[in-house]
């Protein structure tokens, strides 16, 4: 299990990544944008979001620090644009963990599959804090 930093931006995620890279020498992981995402049926992802990175990741001094692009109808707010990301091999402890921030907080996305991971879901704590869990089911979200 860790945790993790996560960054969102407002479509200019390519350019603060490599900004981070050249700061901290690290390399940027594998780039995976909107436009890679199976097709969803009902919806047609506008054309302007498809090269927006829907994520990627930097190993910056020995800790995974996540990037990606908003979605272009929820702009984020600079300083609001940092969550907290739960990787778990455990999905029953992670789910737990979840419904007791859930409980009183507000979920964001209910816990579910998705094509990354067998349980995923986005909860924001009676604090205001984002976080987001990833049950890590061998397909390793951060490469």
């Amino acid at each position: 299990m860790s945790i993790n930093v996560y960054m969102i931006f407002n479509g200019n995620c390519q350019e603060a990544v490599e900004y981070y890279a050249q700061v901290f020498g690290a390399e940027p992981a594998e780039i995976s944008r909107f436009g890679d995402m199976p097709p969803e049926p009902g919806y047609e992802m506008p054309e302007e979001m498809k090269n927006r990175i829907m994520h990627t990741s930097l190993d910056i001094h020995g800790s995974t620090v996540m990037f990606s692009d908003g979605m272009m109808d929820s702009p984020v707010t600079a300083g609001s644009n940092i969550n907290v990301t739960v990787l778990s091999d455990d999905l029953e402890k992670m789910t737990k963990e979840f419904n007791q921030l859930a409980r009183d907080g507000k979920v964001r996305m209910d816990m579910q599959e998705t094509f990354w991971s067998s349980g995923y879901g986005i909860v924001q704590d009676k604090f205001g804090i984002e976080w987001m869990f990833s049950h890590d089911d061998g397909h390793d979200l951060r490469a």
